[in-house]
């Protein structure tokens, strides 16, 4: 794809996910349910701060590609590192979890994610964009350009420390307000808890490693002769 198309692309992804991010962050107070939007507000929920992530993600990615429009290479080798970074290690494993687990809970049982007073604060489309559009734009992007992976290890190390910083705000907001972030983690005892927390987290690596592999599958060597391009700017 050519860069002007990428960044028009970017561009367009980066407004999209700012105007759902500010949608849902700026619901007027006297419409929140008092019963979901307690302490933390909307960034207790994976779901918004995805959004946000998204946002970063895709205003890093539109920079990276002004910069190679306007010949800043060593800038954009940078902020492309930066952008691949993001992308391999959040962005992809945690818009599909948000897809796929939210609509798997939803199917079951909807209170247990989303609770039918929301209906009246938010509305279909942006419960779609936040929850289902998600995916099809992860998938997007790793047809439009190849993504450098790092090292496996390193990979897993950071997923895996996000995950613990997420795990932690939610104990943490159960310690202050005794509510939980989802309805769902009530129904667990402690070691129920925690082992619910271990299989999410082994369901988002396999996420992570289903994008390292598409990436690889669609683009096969050209990443290892881009990579070697980059280096020998």
């Amino acid at each position: 794809m050519e860069i002007s198309t990428l960044a028009t692309y970017h561009c367009l992804a980066f407004v999209w996910y700012f105007f759902v991010a500010y949608s849902i962050v700026y619901i007027r107070t006297e419409e929140r349910p008092s019963e979901v939007f307690l302490y933390g507000g909307q960034w207790k929920y994976l779901t918004v701060l995805n959004l946000i992530l998204q946002a970063v993600f895709y205003g890093v990615s539109f920079l990276a590609d002004v910069l190679r429009l306007i010949k800043k290479l060593r800038c954009a080798k940078c902020v492309i590192s930066s952008r691949d970074l993001l992308f391999s290690v959040l962005a992809f494993p945690v818009s599909t979890f948000v897809c796929i687990s939210f609509w798997t809970l939803y199917s079951y049982n909807r209170e247990l994610v989303y609770p039918r007073s929301l209906d009246r604060v938010i509305p279909f489309w942006l419960n779609h964009a936040m929850h289902t559009a998600v995916l099809p734009f992860a998938l997007l992007e790793i047809l439009a350009l190849p993504h450098r992976y790092p090292a496996k290890r390193k990979g897993l190390i950071l997923l895996g420390f996000v995950a613990f910083l997420y795990i932690s705000w939610v104990l943490w907001i159960y310690s202050v307000t005794g509510e939980w972030v989802y309805p769902l983690f009530a129904l667990f005892s402690p070691p129920g808890l925690a082992a619910f927390f271990a299989g999410s987290l082994a369901v988002i690596v396999s996420f992570y490693n289903f994008g390292e592999f598409l990436n690889r599958m669609i683009w096969g060597d050209s990443i290892v002769i881009l990579d070697h391009k980059w280096r020998s700017k």
